[in-house]
């Protein structure tokens, strides 16, 4: 590694609800970790995804989107976020520019580190096609907001900006060995990143028809002699109306599902993918302290 100390440590990403913080430790690790949509609070697990910048190895801790809690899910997401901010070397808040103005959910980020005495960066998200007279005054609202050691305007979708906001990660990173093999990109078990694949296409497949009452468990994951993967994924709604929306007229959207999340996970784990995908029903599943613990939540916050 020419001489030079190796560095390691994590950086949390804190930010509302579709802020971009996904897109953004997608852009920087160069692959898919974390699940992308365009709705709100998709993630739920504090997904590390592993970036390298010279001889310094960056561990990112996605945070939950942070927002109003309401039931015990939204309770553990919003802990799991701020225990990532606690344990990190360095924060960023990732906020989204094309608001034109500091959002309440944002606010409320803020507000909880000048609490904890924390500093952080700012990553002024999603600049594509603002002009330089409405980025500088935003920028300014959120100087007087907090006092933040930089600010970055990026576009994690097109990369714009991000190669310096991840060596301005490197610089502050303590010297010490790397966490993680150079070939990992995430330390999320691999039947919990298939769930997230398929859950992804839920998501953008049903839209506002099945919201938040859906998640996906990987039930099986079986190695075949020929090379390829069987992997057995449940879908769980909560009531048997949304079960009937999952499958679609004569199973269509199912299968759609399931044929969208095969050939990504073909695409990621480079080899046959057979994926069996079934719906069913289980009540209040956002209540189930098993699912949260799978999910490394918190039941009892």
């Amino acid at each position: 590694m020419n001489g030079a100390p190796t560095r390691c440590g994590f950086v949390a990403l804190l930010g509302a609800p579709n802020a971009g913080k996904s897109t953004l430790i997608n852009q920087l690790v160069g692959a898919k970790i974390s699940i992308v949509t365009h709705k709100v609070q998709t993630t739920r697990t504090r997904i590390r995804g592993i970036a390298i910048e010279g001889t310094t190895q960056l561990v990112l801790v996605d945070t939950p989107g942070i927002f109003e809690p309401k039931r015990r899910l939204d309770r553990a997401m919003i802990h799991a976020a701020w225990s990532g901010a606690g344990d990190a070397d360095a924060v960023v808040v990732v906020a989204d520019a094309a608001l034109g103005r500091i959002d309440e959910d944002t606010q409320r980020i803020l507000d909880g580190l000048k609490r904890q005495n924390r500093k952080a960066v700012l990553a002024l998200n999603k600049i594509d096609g603002l002009k330089r007279e409405r980025l500088l005054p935003l920028a300014g609202q959120y100087a007087h907001a907090f006092e933040f050691e930089r600010v970055f305007m990026i576009s994690a979708l097109n990369g714009n900006g991000c190669d310096d906001l991840r060596g301005w990660m490197a610089e502050r990173m303590p010297e010490g060995p790397w966490l993680y093999p150079e070939d990992e990109l995430s330390d999320l078990p691999m039947r919990l990143m298939a769930a997230e694949v398929t859950r992804e296409k839920v998501f953008l497949l049903l839209h506002d028809e099945l919201p938040y009452s859906a998640t996906v468990e990987t039930d099986m994951w079986t190695e075949r002699d020929d090379g390829s993967v069987r992997i057995d994924q449940t879908l769980y709604v909560e009531r048997d109306g949304q079960k009937k929306i999952a499958l679609g007229k004569s199973g269509r959207k199912i299968k759609e599902i399931g044929r969208q999340s095969r050939e990504e996970l073909e695409e990621m784990l480079e080899r046959r993918v057979h994926l069996f995908l079934f719906v069913k029903v289980r009540e209040n599943w956002q209540e189930d302290r098993q699912r949260l613990a799978e999910w490394g939540l918190k039941w009892d916050v």
